[in-house]
């Protein structure tokens, strides 16, 4: 597991983008932050009012469409939407097939990429919202035509956006969609269902959500910062006979456990069924 790094050592190379909305907006946010200057970057996004909030909130200067200023990038991260991601790179190729590139588009498999960018040097990143503030938890799976030293240049782009972990087959990365891609939706629901439950206990919706967010952040670090197995954790907290008995007494005789694994089960199997549809027929 690779977490956040504070400095970028060695110098990071021109890198490009490919796409300039959240994921992209995380990326670049995350690097200026760490000293990198916003005129270094050559972004490509079509949509005209994404281009203005990336000048305005960071400053970047996005161009509409591919040029000959993608020829000095020696990174091209795509962050576009999966079904856009073939027209995207038709007029980019021209441009970057000497390039490295890092895709962060759900369900694209890098056998597709490899064949629309023109190179096998092709990184796929399976991340999450939480990027967006630093804290995010990144799936990530090398093709064999990347080396060692492209791997540790993908840890140096994505570092500022939280954890990363590389795995050793393609197919996983639907498991990491299942569990962590889709997974803040999941602790939000959850979040969603305690602020719920707690005003209807009396508490305002202010209480009752920062009771529920604190608790869920505070939970979080403490299994972040402990040797022990969450079962464990649990089970320390949870007396015989005591109050979070009853709650998860509750839970397990409504099958909460089996029916959200199941749940995780059905987003792994649809995220399946999209590269599936998305893969290059």
């Amino acid at each position: 597991m690779t977490k956040p790094s504070t400095t970028l050592t060695p110098p990071l190379p021109p890198i490009g983008f490919v796409g300039g909305g959240n994921m992209a907006s995380a990326i670049l946010g995350g690097l200026i932050r760490r000293g990198l200057p916003a005129e270094g970057f050559v972004v490509v996004e079509p949509f005209e009012s994404t281009r203005s909030k990336l000048l305005n909130d960071l400053g970047v200067q996005a161009i509409a469409a591919a040029t000959d200023d993608l020829a000095r990038c020696a990174v091209v991260v795509w962050a576009v939407k999966p079904q856009t991601f073939a027209e995207a790179a038709a007029p980019v190729r021209a441009f970057a097939t000497h390039a490295l590139h890092l895709s962060v588009a759900a369900g694209i498999p890098s056998d597709s990429i490899a064949h629309w960018t023109g190179t096998g040097r092709v990184v796929r990143a399976m991340p999450n919202t939480p990027a967006l503030v630093g804290q995010g938890m990144t799936g990530l799976f090398a093709r064999k035509e990347v080396s060692d030293a492209d791997r540790a240049l993908i840890e140096q782009i994505l570092n500022p956006t939280g954890q990363l972990l590389w795995l050793d087959a393609e197919e996983k990365l639907d498991a990491v969609t299942a569990v962590s891609g889709s997974g803040p939706a999941y602790i939000f629901y959850f979040i969603e269902a305690m602020t719920e439950a707690g005003m209807e206990m009396g508490l305002s919706e202010e209480q009752a959500h920062r009771l529920a967010v604190g608790t869920f952040t505070g939970a979080s670090a403490l299994a972040a910062g402990s040797d022990e197995k969450p079962l464990v954790l649990r089970e320390r907290v949870t007396s015989k006979g005591g109050t979070t008995h009853a709650a998860i007494t509750s839970m397990e005789s409504a099958g909460m456990k089996a029916s959200f694994k199941a749940a995780i089960r059905a987003a792994q199997v649809r995220a399946k069924e999209l590269a599936d549809e998305f893969a290059r027929r």
